[in-house]
């Protein structure tokens, strides 16, 4: 199977193009992403030599671009790419609207064009809102969004949807609960925190900080993509939980035993516009059709997620400074597309206009 990832070189994509190779030997990857600020090809840095794992970077909304891609030959297309920082898209919400709505239809419409066999759109429990106490949405719950960002995931999910009513285009449409794990950009909760801890620094925490969110270790989610990309129905929606509901505050004591900081580093701040209190999802569709369970637990996850930032402070220390976004400009872009195959044997195609 060749697959076309989108939004490969962020968190969740990343993990999935990698978790990819390394489960199917006999696959393939066109990994298509934009890099802007949240795009890091050092998440990439371990397959990009892979012969059998192509970067491309390329804009969904680029129809030019979606078409040369699929010129290749795809056989199934896993759609990560988006905006996704609730914080940015309250702050200015039209980059939401663009990537995540015009993006999609366009993605939809050039895989539609180019005969695509199975198309994974990769959306967020966010789009039902806020649970009440004890409620639980289920994949026919009412669409809410309370944010930018949750509105327009909740719109590429109805593009989606109308894809395929209209054109029985092989579309599915997945839900997950909050991920964490390791390459996940430290403006999101968990990474934010470990990093400010690390260093010592103070960390904000929004309100009462009482705020659920129900979190998946990223490896889960990428198990669970697997089993709806092979065995999904055409048509369905599947929620991805793993049934870890926590407090933001009990998760930011926890990683500061962890760490073995003072909780005097948190400090409380107004909480910001439209903030969901409690997310919760039923997943019990993907666990009994598809069979997929959740199996890392959340300390299991976090320990494992620690120890990588831990780790890892080279990377940290780009994405502070910035030189992250230098890495793709220093290895491939200087000699073109033939330069960039010969540096790399996995491939890196540079776009036009790159």
């Amino acid at each position: 199977m060749k697959l076309l990832i989108t939004g490969g070189a962020g968190f969740i994509g990343s993990n999935f193009v990698r978790y990819i190779l390394e489960k199917y030997p006999s696959y393939s990857v066109l990994n298509l992403d934009k890099l802007t600020y949240s795009g890091n090809l050092e998440n990439l840095a371990d397959v990009l030599p892979n012969a059998r794992h192509l970067f491309v970077k390329a804009d969904i909304g680029d129809r030019e671009e979606l078409t040369e891609a699929f010129s290749e030959g795809v056989d199934a297309v896993v759609h990560f790419a988006a905006e996704s920082h609730v914080d940015r898209s309250i702050l200015d919400g039209s980059e939401f609207v663009k990537t995540n709505v015009l993006g999609t239809q366009c993605l939809l419409e050039a895989a539609r064009q180019a005969g695509v066999q199975r198309f994974v759109h990769v959306s967020t429990d966010e789009v039902y809102g806020s649970a009440a106490g004890g409620e639980q949405f289920r994949e026919d719950s009412p669409l809410s969004p309370n944010s930018p960002y949750a509105a327009s995931k909740a719109g590429s999910d109805l593009l989606a949807r109308a894809y395929y009513q209209t054109y029985r285009f092989p579309v599915i449409v997945t839900r997950c609960s909050n991920n964490f794990g390791p390459y996940q950009f430290p403006e999101k909760f968990i990474p934010l925190l470990i990093s400010r801890a690390l260093e010592n620094q103070s960390i904000p925490i929004y309100g009462d900080g009482l705020q659920v969110r129900d979190w998946i270790f990223v490896t889960d989610h990428c198990r669970a993509l697997d089993a709806v990309l092979h065995h999904g129905r055409e048509g369905e929606i599947y929620n991805i939980g793993a049934g870890n509901a926590w407090p933001n505050l009990l998760i930011a004591r926890q990683i500061l035993r962890w760490l073995h900081q003072p909780e005097s580093l948190l400090e409380s701040v107004q909480d910001r516009p439209g903030h969901d209190r409690r997310y919760s999802i039923d997943f019990q569709k993907i666990t009994s059709e598809l069979g997929w369970e959740p199996e890392a637990t959340f300390e299991a996850g976090l320990a494992k997620t620690i120890e990588w930032y831990q780790t890892n402070d080279e990377w940290r220390n780009h994405i502070q400074n910035q030189a992250y976004r230098s890495y793709f400009r220093e290895q491939y872009e200087d000699g073109g597309e033939t330069l960039a195959r010969v540096q790399n044997p996995g491939g890196v195609l540079p776009c036009a206009s790159s």
